[in-house]
């Protein structure tokens, strides 16, 4: 039986800091290049240095690690960050696919990539929510 989401346990079990950032630059790397993903990457910046640098500081802190965003970027609210943006269940499955694919490169154990899976998707639908509610 695993622990995660206790204390930092899902932080470790995500290789902490250099693990994250590994994750995360693979997740955009599959937004660039899988066709499911075009749509959501061209809701960024050209450069993604800044928000690669902000999703691995808030899944530090998401996993029971350091929280470092705040130091850094001050509070956050994931849905309102995201409320400038029309988030439909097309864009949230993008979302969660390049992140499955993204996955796919960790060496992770397989129960925390599905753990994690399942956990990202709250935030995901939620931030549909909220979207939906602002621009209905």
């Amino acid at each position: 039986m695993n622990n995660y989401g206790t204390l930092d346990a899902s932080y470790k079990a995500a290789g902490e800091e250099k693990g994250i950032r590994k994750l995360v630059d693979d997740f955009y790397h599959e937004m660039e290049t899988q066709s499911k993903g075009k749509h959501i990457r061209s809701m960024h910046k050209d450069s993604l240095d800044v928000i690669k640098d902000k999703l691995s500081l808030f899944l530090m802190g998401w996993l029971g690690g350091p929280r470092k965003y705040a130091e850094k970027y001050g509070g956050i609210s994931i849905p309102m960050v995201h409320k400038h943006l029309v988030i439909n269940e097309e864009e949230r499955d993008a979302w969660l696919f390049c992140m499955q694919q993204a996955l796919k490169y960790q060496d992770y154990d397989e129960d925390f990539k599905e753990y994690l899976l399942i956990q990202l998707a709250r935030p995901a639908n939620r931030i549909m929510q909220v979207s939906q509610a602002n621009h209905s």
